[in-house]
């Protein structure tokens, strides 16, 4: 095959070579992106166009995790958008190829234009499966964005129109129809699996496995219907009433999915005369080529060995072979890795290798307690040295450390990597270099360890980077724990200490300083020095113990010597702007006040001349005052009924509302009262850092709670709970922690998770980073928030009932004493003169800091009046 650049005769001007690919799935992403990163080192007079062909409208997107949708709109695009306005890569949504004619290299869309290609990759994926039955065309499949979408608006149809739980038929009880039933379990259905085989995932689990996942699902409140098929669908297109089974029983349905394999998108290869497999899809070989000259096929429609697979790690190394194959490379497909990892509603499941134990004289190293759902087996050689295979149901944390030594001799005995049997595993950092870290984006051991210590690029000593430039546990995520073990190994091998120290003064991270100084009761930054610390303390750990003391002590935070603790916007409990003014932020519980306090507000702004803005969080920023303005414009707002909206500290910011179902006539609940309910309970509350909270009516989402730390959207039957959001640098979406809550259950976990955060988070750490962090992410925080996992929900409780009890607004409580009030002047000597470098000007009808040129030349300093000796 001629994989040159084309030249034409005429000129011999090189012709880019033009790589069309059909589909425009996870498989076609990944393509592209190999593409590209390989076109970085190709030859400038040998440049590839790509084109990516998809029939959705969105760009590739993550299917893998389409079960999240079912409870979170969240955007799936895999990675960066911005890589499709590459002028060598494009991408064609919402395009139908129809045909191809492979001696002219030409395919045929649904609108009759026709695109000529160089070389043609087959991405077209696969169909979801129904089975033949009378009345299947009015069930409902699992497979795309659109389908899910579907599912989510009917399961809320269903549920208004019943008055009562949508009963949800999922035929297929594999890794999807486990996904389908589970989400629409808890957007509120009923769901019941249809599956025909005694167990559950049968394909991959044993019966001791299978069992054992049936009854942890059962304890989901997810009924099962096993070795059984349906036999007809009851209803119509627009109403089903049920399903009858081969066994004859009849089981109640409102809504019937299936979710009981795939079937090869292999129509086009078909037409176009290809060489198909036994059950179908594009026979492929070692090098994924095709029968065809110039004609390739990677992922769900690639067969390989007769067999088609729907996983992300075939794909992903298909898409590889072909991308280095278009370069001139000698990649081959390594075969299939059908390892399996499964999380849903708390319950692991995960399998690898010869799961099955079908090896001739393999020998199985069993753990089972069915009280507690747990199974653990290890598969090995007759000799009992080398992993062959294993299955994890109830825990599978010894997955990511074994995953990688599949095929290999254990360092320890079998049965020491039984974790529920209370075994402790050996460490598992010292893996060969070519072990196998990530099975989705084949990435080894070595290729990490290279990547740490910077053999071909700069050395990446920080998780996020080392995942962005080897790709290791940027699919799936299962793997992330080793990759960050192996970080922390690796690190200290090269004598770069992995240390969590604070700094350099205390030796304890934050959140080991916030518990010692919890337990010994600590109220003084003097004590915590001389019991933790050395020297005289830094700008670093002296605001993250004045804050630990704000957070564990009921007293005004600038007394006691904890002034000269704080950062300038905490010691002028006002934050600090570009001419060194301040800004002042009443607070405005929920965005919610009166004609009366709003021209109060107006009325400050104009007397002491101020910038006025209406702010993201629903309240009004005044700018422009000056240190020794600040006691006046509180004065006047704090007989107002203003207090302090503390914009200035790592504490609660604000809780944004929409209207509710007070005014909205789409609202299901009163945000706006839990707003100024939720904002009232923790105003002042110091953190590692600043958050925010939202409540929203209804799932129309106008406060964008998802955007915030903590967010409450309202539903018919209470509140849905979302945790770890924000915008600002490094935007993440919150994560659903639990839903329909009554308003005492959604306080009570909202004031555990909050103290939680505050007891574990690291200095400056968001939420978002916070839950990162933390081993097992939102559901170690749902264990600990909801299921009190740790057995400390009741003290996180009354930590946050002492706050609430003894909180008192720092503003007022400064008025109150004229000592406080010192501390707000300009200058010490001159108490009421105000500091002539703080120029202003008009623009738009307000003030603003002048620029360098609008300012006046000083040719001198400042007078300040000096007494005489005598003191006269």
């Amino acid at each position: 095959m001629d994989l040159a650049a084309h030249a034409t005769a005429e000129s011999g001007a090189t012709v880019p070579r033009h790589v069309v690919v059909i589909g425009g799935g996870p498989a076609a992403h990944r393509f592209a992106e190999a593409m590209q990163a390989r076109e970085l080192d190709a030859p400038a007079d040998q440049p590839t166009h790509v084109t990516v062909i998809g029939e959705e409208p969105h760009l590739p997107y993550d299917r893998v995790a389409l079960s999240r949708r079912l409870v979170d709109t969240e955007d799936l695009t895999l990675g960066d958008a911005a890589m499709w306005d590459s002028s060598t890569l494009r991408y064609r949504g919402g395009s139908a190829v129809t045909a191809i004619n492979p001696g002219a290299r030409m395919i045929t869309l649904a609108d009759d234009s026709s695109v000529h290609y160089d070389e043609l990759v087959f991405a077209t994926g696969s169909a979801a499966a129904v089975p033949p039955i009378t009345g299947a065309e009015f069930g409902h499949v699992y497979r795309t964005i659109e389908d899910v979408d579907f599912l989510v608006a009917k399961v809320a149809e269903l549920a208004e129109e019943l008055g009562r739980a949508p009963r949800v038929v999922v035929v297929g009880g594999g890794l999807l129809g486990l996904e389908a039933a589970g989400g629409l379990q808890r957007l509120g259905g009923e769901s019941t699996i249809v599956h025909s085989g005694r167990w559950l995932m049968s394909a991959q689990l044993d019966e001791g496995a299978g069992q054992a996942l049936g009854r942890l699902i059962r304890a989901q409140g997810i009924e099962l219907a096993l070795g059984n098929r349906p036999s007809e669908v009851h209803g119509s297109a627009t109403q089903v009433t049920g399903v009858t089974l081969t066994d004859g029983s009849h089981v109640p349905a409102d809504l019937v999915v299936f979710s009981i394999g795939i079937t090869p998108r292999d129509e086009l290869a078909r037409a176009a005369g290809l060489e198909l497999g036994p059950r179908g899809g594009i026979t492929i070989g070692e090098d994924c080529s095709t029968s065809i000259d110039a004609i390739w096929a990677i992922g769900e429609v690639a067969s390989v060995d007769g067999v088609c697979v729907g996983l992300v790690a075939p794909a992903n190394a298909m898409a590889e072979v072909v991308a280095d194959r278009l370069h001139g490379g000698e990649a081959v497909f390594p075969g299939i890795d059908d390892a399996t990892k499964l999380k849903l509603s708390g319950v692991e499941v995960a399998s690898f290798g010869d799961a099955l134990a079908k090896a001739e004289h393999a020998l199985e190293v069993v753990y089972a307690d069915p009280a507690r759902g747990i199974y653990q087996k290890i598969v090995v050689s007759d000799d009992a040295t080398t992993l062959l295979g294993g299955i994890f149901v109830g825990d599978a944390s010894p997955y990511t450390a074994l995953r990688p030594l599949l095929g290999r001799e254990l360092p320890s005995e079998p049965g020491a990597y039984l974790s529920a049997a209370g075994a402790e595993p050996p460490a598992s950092t010292d893996l060969p270099d070519d072990a196998q870290l990530c099975s989705c984006n084949n990435v080894s051991v070595g290729a990490v360890r290279s990547a740490i210590r910077g053999d071909h690029t700069e050395a990446c000593t920080e998780l996020g980077p080392l995942k962005t430039c080897t790709r290791a546990g940027t699919q799936c995520g299962s793997c992330v724990p080793l990759v960050k073990k192996i970080l922390e190994t690796e690190l200290t091998k090269a004598g770069i200490e992995v240390s969590k120290a604070l700094c350099e003064h205390f030796d304890l991270s934050r959140s080991e300083l916030f518990e010692s100084v919890r337990i010994l009761q600590l109220t003084s930054f003097e004590h915590i020095m001389e019991r933790f610390g050395r020297g005289l303390g830094c700008d670093i750990c002296k605001p993250v113990v004045a804050s630990i003391l704000a957070t564990q002590t009921t007293s005004y935070i600038l007394d006691s010597g904890r002034g000269a603790l704080q950062d300038t916007n905490d010691r002028a409990l006002a934050n600090m702007q570009k001419d060194g003014t301040y800004s002042v932020v009443p607070r405005i519980p929920g965005g919610e006040i009166t004609p009366q306090k709003l021209k109060v507000i107006a009325e400050v702004a104009a007397e002491f001349n101020l910038y006025t803005k209406i702010t993201g969080g629903q309240r009004i920023d005044l700018f422009g005052a000056r240190l020794e303005q600040l006691p006046e414009i509180w004065k006047i707002l704090v007989e107002a009924g203003f207090e302090s909206g503390q914009a200035y500290g790592k504490s609660l910011r604000t809780v944004k509302s929409c209207v509710g179902s007070t005014w909205c006539r789409f609202g299901v609940q009163d945000s706006v009262a839990m707003a100024i309910n939720l904002e009232l309970r923790y105003r002042g509350l110091r953190a590692p850092h600043k958050f925010k909270l939202a409540v929203s009516g209804c799932a129309r989402e106008c406060a964008e709670a998802r955007s915030k730390d903590i967010g409450v959207i309202a539903t018919d039957a209470g509140w849905n709970l979302y945790v770890g959001g924000n915008g600002g640098f490094q935007p993440a979406h919150a994560q659903l922690l639990a839903q329909d809550l009554d308003d005492e259950t959604l306080i009570r976990y909202i004031d555990r998770y909050i103290m939680y955060y505050i007891r574990t988070g690291d200095r400056l750490q968001r939420t978002a980073r916070w839950q990162e962090d933390l081993d097992g992410g939102i559901d170690h925080v749902r264990d600990v928030v909801c299921n009190d996992s740790l057995g400390i929900a009741d003290e996180l409780e009354r930590a946050m009932l002492e706050h609430v009890d003894n909180y008192e607004d720092e503003w007022a409580a400064t008025l109150k004493d004229p000592e406080r009030l010192r501390r707000f002047r300009s200058f010490v000597n001159a108490p009421s003169t105000a500091d002539p470098a703080v120029v202003q000007v008009i623009d738009r009808d307000q003030p603003r800091p002048a620029n360098a040129e609008e300012r006046a030349v000083m040719l001198s300093g400042p007078t300040i009046p000096v007494r005489p000796k005598d003191g006269q």
